[in-house]
């Protein structure tokens, strides 16, 4: 009798549901609200990355030389003071490519392709670009650039989530995300410089 009245007692009783229920549904809601923080927290910080880069090619293409430091470092500034507040992994990984025009960005240096087979050869003539005294797949410089130079800016983070439930959510290995953004400009004053312009590139045979 006793164990029947127990149970019946046991199976109407209501007390401790709201906790039992919590129990179950609070995981679910907390790893809800790290995955929207950890997204929103690298979307703050690609953002963050696009619009310094985009600012430091800002700051490039005028040419200024502030009176401390150097035209490079002004420039490169720009992009680690808008990613200091973030977490990350290692350095942030800032290159600048020059070409004499957008048509040129990502190509070869021009040669002479004497044999017929559309790539270049050791001893084939071609035109020295970037003057480093070899062929190059790119023709880019290093550098800012001077007047109406088209120069690409680049920069590379690895950024670490705030919680390791974003990198478990991808299935990831690597806790770090590698953020990068890049932009394309033209140098100042347009008018000095002919678009086209080699800049002083010869040509090397042998």
């Amino acid at each position: 009798m006793r164990a029947e009245q127990f149970l019946k007692r046991f199976c109407g009783a209501q007390e401790g549901g709201a906790i039992v229920e919590f129990a179950l549904v609070f995981p679910l809601l907390a790893s809800f609200t790290l995955a929207i923080l950890d997204f929103s927290y690298v979307a703050f910080a690609d953002a963050s990355l696009e619009g310094a880069v985009r600012e430091a090619a800002r700051r490039g293409i005028t040419g200024y030389v502030p009176s401390a430091g150097s035209r490079d470092q002004y420039v490169r500034q720009r992009i680690l003071d808008a990613m200091a507040p973030f977490a990350l992994d290692g350095e942030v990984v800032i290159t600048t490519r020059v070409y004499g025009r957008f048509s040129d960005i990502g190509e070869p240096e021009p040669f002479s392709d004497a044999n017929g087979n559309g790539v270049y050869d050791a001893g084939e003539c071609f035109t020295d670009v970037n003057q480093n005294g070899l062929w190059d797949a790119d023709m880019a410089r290093s550098g800012l650039g001077g007047a109406g130079d088209v120069v690409v800016y680049q920069a590379q983070v690895r950024l670490m989530p705030m919680t390791p439930f974003f990198v478990h959510l991808l299935g990831r290995s690597d806790p770090a995300i590698t953020l990068s953004a890049s932009t394309a400009v033209r140098n100042e004053p347009f008018s000095l410089v002919q678009e086209g312009a080699n800049g002083g590139a010869i040509e090397i045979c042998g």
